[in-house]
């Protein structure tokens, strides 16, 4: 494959070229351009010229959306990408769907389950809880019913409605409606909940009748009184009309806690309804075989010999995706397992493993770092999976940071030197072992050259303690916990080992302590532990995830860390504003009178694409600059507002070096490697790994308020063992000034200096959730356990 005249994002006019039905690594420093030539660039122009295929109009949407920016590529196959941040699909994908596996077990009970005698024939349909064939009629196939209650829409009796007694209430004009409306009916608005008539608080909340009255409301005494017609909804009807009918997950979730859930009386939770539930396959109905984890279910198939040619072939389609699911450290899983509770490392295996049932021959398999949430001895998987790629005729190039796995391909790209505009140069493109044993000075070349680890066995003395005792929760069974206060601590262990569930209950047990809640609320909250001691040790909880920082371009960098407030002003303060009486909500893009009008502010646009997944692409009046022409007439030291937010990171120090609050702010996300971003980059262009890197900033500038104990999944998950390095070091120095740090970790290079190791397993799923190891990480090397192998193996 040649690639000439490469531009995308910060590409230099990139030329390279890259064998096929080979293993290519893309890697270099976070930032420095990889994905942008790996998947915006590769496989952005072979998905260009497949929608050169389809019909005009979707072509003339699709074709804004993808600019590969590209003088010429050659020798380039059909490409599959499958990136961390695909979307995990709606509430009711599972591992099953996902994987479409579950199709191969619904046709298995279809074709070739043992019937009752007086059930007939059903399809796979029938077999699926999201099919109306399948469903039970009662949940609609969730296996849980909701229903509005007294004490689940008015929360606290001693209020009056005027105060908020019925929270299940909307906000803004909603929800002054529905007090208008009582309000015009005469009922008392200012006495307490508990003291009305209970024939009035039943109407309130549960009538069926729909009046209509003639409300006018209270208004300013600015402001024109204008009557409207107000029809009432009695607040459960409208709770259930907006939970039938909404497609918003936020607002589901709101009107979901305003309403008591029952297991379904119908299918009891089981979602299907009864018919399909009476078939049963290896002696057992449907809900109960998906509930298997892939290993028991493995162990289960190889058991039973196939007694048709149906089943035969039933069989030879879904065992490849099985096994390389278990391979690929997914054994722990269930088939009903909700998508969204996966990692994205998780969630891209599972794909992985189902792309086998594919069959492709001559494609290009583009792959994110699937290293990812993988235990180092799980990581021979991927090689051996991509490997079954390259021999069944196609080519694969992965964009990865683990140089162990970086160490074993054929060839390999090194981008760089640097981040963002000090990035987009190809640094290297040839055999991998040639460049591990070159004296060439750049990140990667010293990451592959020195991968030998320094073990960490000097942990400073523990302040305190936190101890938690019987902990059962998922995979925990038992477990009894000592974490010290003041120090680092890893938590390693394989995928599903029970990692992410202790840091899950770690912050619950204090998340319920700095509520002061007396012993049988904190019983109820904190109902995984039996006993907690220690908690009093800690005045702040820190957890870090990976998840976005908002879904949308109106979230972005300096929105989030808060600097853009300060800039707003320093704007608000210029001469040429005070003389156009604007203040400082005249430079935001989310007010109207400052707002590009075409985007609304947000310097994109949403492209809905029907039956692929929407994008946004750049606005094309504001070009991306998110205000209208006027606001731009205003400058500060020659910066207009939307220049800002067009800066890096890196360029913004120099020009807010005389600002002490804004500096602050852009020396901490330098300080974790984020100087290539942009102050206007959109939540939807950042990674997990990039978002989790923003909100330990916002938090490193921020004063320190008694001990704070900070919680981190995987947080070297995108970084280059260059950034890696730079994260690691902000976290110790936390801990250098008493701070407590915890953190889920499969890179070595991190658990190699911690203070701490606690390791889980020494399985997943029912054969992890047990300390099998809590020392040193020079000490753990000395033991029998998975993370000791390999930390001796690399000493």
């Amino acid at each position: 494959m040649q690639i000439r005249g490469a531009n995308l994002h910060n590409l230099r006019n990139v030329d390279v070229t890259l064998p096929r039905n080979e293993l290519v690594a893309i890697t270099g420093i976070s930032g420095s351009g990889k994905s942008s030539l790996a998947f915006g660039t590769i496989h952005g122009e072979a998905q260009r010229r497949y929608f050169e295929s389809v019909a005009p109009f979707a072509r003339r949407l699709i074709g804004s959306a993808t600019s590969p920016e590209v003088e010429a590529v050659e020798g380039l196959p059909p490409s599959v990408a499958l990136q961390q941040n695909t979307s995990a699909g709606g509430a009711r994908s599972t591992v099953g769907t996902v994987s479409t596996m579950l199709n191969t077990v619904r046709l298995l009970y279809s074709r070739t389950g043992e019937y009752p005698q007086d059930v007939g024939h059903l399809d796979s349909d029938n077999f699926s809880p999201n099919a109306t064939a399948g469903m039970c009629p009662e949940c609609q196939g969730t296996g849980i019913t909701y229903e509005p209650t007294e004490a689940s829409m008015v929360p606290d009796d001693s209020l009056t409605i005027n105060e908020g007694a019925i929270k299940a209430w909307p906000g803004a004009w909603a929800g002054k409606n529905f007090r208008d409306i009582l309000d015009t009916l005469e009922v008392p608005m200012d006495t307490p909940w508990r003291d009305l008539a209970q024939e009035l608080r039943d109407w309130i909340l549960f009538t069926d009748e729909r009046p209509v009255v003639t409300v006018s409301p209270e208004r300013r005494a600015d402001q024109v009184e204008k009557q409207y017609q107000g029809t009432w909804r009695s607040t459960a009807n409208y709770l259930r009309e907006t939970l039938a009918n909404t497609e918003s997950d936020t607002l589901r979730k709101r009107t979901i806690s305003f309403m008591e859930s029952h297991t379904c009386s119908t299918c009891h939770g089981r979602r299907l309804h009864a018919d399909a539930l009476r078939v049963t396959y290896l002696g057992m109905p449907i809900d109960e075989l998906n509930a298997l984890t892939l290993a028991e279910l493995d162990g289960m198939l190889s058991e039973h010999t196939p007694q048709s040619p149906a089943e035969e072939l039933l069989y030879e389609s879904l065992t490849p995706i099985l096994r390389s699911s278990i391979d690929l450290g997914l054994g722990h899983l269930s088939l009903d397992r909700p998508a969204r509770t996966l990692s994205t490392g998780e969630l891209q295996r599972v794909r992985l493993a189902s792309q086998l049932r594919a069959g492709l021959f001559g494609v290009l398999y583009v792959l994110d770092e699937p290293s990812a949430g993988l235990h180092p001895v799980e990581r021979e998987a991927i090689t051996t999976l991509v490997r079954r790629f390259i021999e069944q005729g196609n080519s694969v190039i992965l964009v990865e940071h683990d140089m162990e796995l970086v160490a074993g391909t054929d060839w390999l790209i090194d981008v760089g030197p640097q981040a963002g505009e000090g990035g987009g140069n190809i640094l290297y493109s040839g055999i991998t072992d040639d460049y591990a044993t070159s004296d060439a000075d750049t990140p990667t070349a010293r990451a592959l050259a020195h991968r030998k680890l320094q073990l960490n066995d000097s942990a400073p003395e523990a302040s305190a303690s936190l101890e938690l005792h019987g902990i059962n929760a998922r995979t925990l069974k038992d477990v009894d916990v000592t974490i010290g206060l003041g120090q680092m601590t890893a938590v390693v262990g394989v995928s599903g080992s029970g990692k992410t569930t202790l840091l899950k209950v770690i912050a619950d047990v204090l998340r319920a302590q700095t509520k002061n809640l007396d012993e049988d609320e904190l019983a109820s909250r904190t109902g995984a532990v039996s006993e907690v001691r220690g908690d009093d040790n800690v005045d702040r909880l820190v957890p870090i995830t990976q998840k976005p920082i908002g879904r949308t371009p109106r979230s972005c960098v300096a929105t989030y860390t808060g600097l853009f407030d300060r800039v707003r002003k320093l704007f608000a303060k210029t001469d040429e504003a005070k003389r156009r009486k604007w203040n400082v909500s005249r430079f935001s893009y989310n007010v109207k009178q400052g707002q590009c009008p075409t985007c609304g502010g947000a310097g994109q646009i949403e492209v809905e694409l029907v039956f692929l997944p929407g994008s946004y692409v750049t606005c094309p009046d504001c070009q991306g600059g998110r205000y209208n022409p006027e606001t731009l007439e205003v400058t500060w030291n020659g910066y207009t507002v939307a220049d800002v937010l067009g800066l890096t990171v890196a360029e913004a120090v120099d020009v807010f070096a005389e600002d002490a609050s804004i500096s602050r702010a852009l020396r901490a996300l330098n300080a974790v490697g984020l100087g290539y971003l942009r102050l206007g980059q959109g939540a939807p262009e950042l990674s997990g790994g990039e978002a989790q890197r923003i909100k330990l900033a916002t938090e490193l500038q921020r004063a320190r308020r008694g001990h704070t104990l900070y919680l981190l999944d995987e947080p070297t998950t995108g970084l280059h063992p260059h950034d890696a390095q730079l994260l690691m070091r902000e976290l110790r120095r936390l801990v250098d000034e008493g701070d407590t740090v915890i953190f889920v970790e499969h890179d070595m290079n991190a658990v190699a200096g911690a203070d701490r190791v606690i390791e889980l397993g020494p399985g997943a799923g029912v054969d992890g959730g047990r300390i099998v190891a809590d020392d040193t990480p020079a000490r753990l090397a000395e033991q029998d356990t998975p993370t000791a192998q390999v930390l001796a193996a690399r000493a």
